[in-house]
């Protein structure tokens, strides 16, 4: 028995619009890394990139569990002295919702070259308005 890789004319990529409205963000996130790595698919192979296209819609309308609207802390630091910043989730979603998804996904995927070109292929928007309608994407339902 060999082992299959995939070729380039093998790897089909695809489209799929997300609606975050009244998702749980890390239940959200895990699904769209999963998407964003290519899991979903049969000739899925960690070393290659066989993922699909991911658009988000609604971020600003995510849900959190329990207190961490106003306890989770995302932590930045400039390399100065004194240069670590601090925000909490109930202001990054004020300010910047898209952040918040990006952040999570990020978190779920690998750590190197092949996970920033996964990266690439994720489009967070705030609203329901989104400029990808050329590439008909199929919309995806997470229960």
């Amino acid at each position: 028995m060999k082992t299959f890789i995939a070729k380039d004319k093998d790897i089909r990529k695809g489209w799929y619009i997300v609606d975050a409205s009244d998702k749980v963000l890390g239940r959200l996130a895990s699904k769209i890394a999963g998407i964003l790595r290519g899991k979903d698919k049969v000739i899925f192979s960690p070393h290659q990139d066989v993922g699909d296209e991911v658009i988000v819609v609604n971020a600003s309308k995510v849900r959190v569990t329990g207190k961490k609207m106003v306890s989770k802390e995302y932590k930045r630091y400039s390399a100065y002295p004194g240069g670590l910043n601090i925000e909490i989730l109930e202001t990054v979603m004020k300010t910047n919702p898209e952040r918040a998804i990006r952040h999570a996904v990020k978190g779920m995927l690998p750590k190197n070259k092949l996970g920033e070109k996964m990266m690439k292929k994720l489009r967070v928007y705030p609203n329901e308005v989104h400029p990808h309608i050329a590439q008909k994407p199929k919309e995806l339902k997470l229960t």
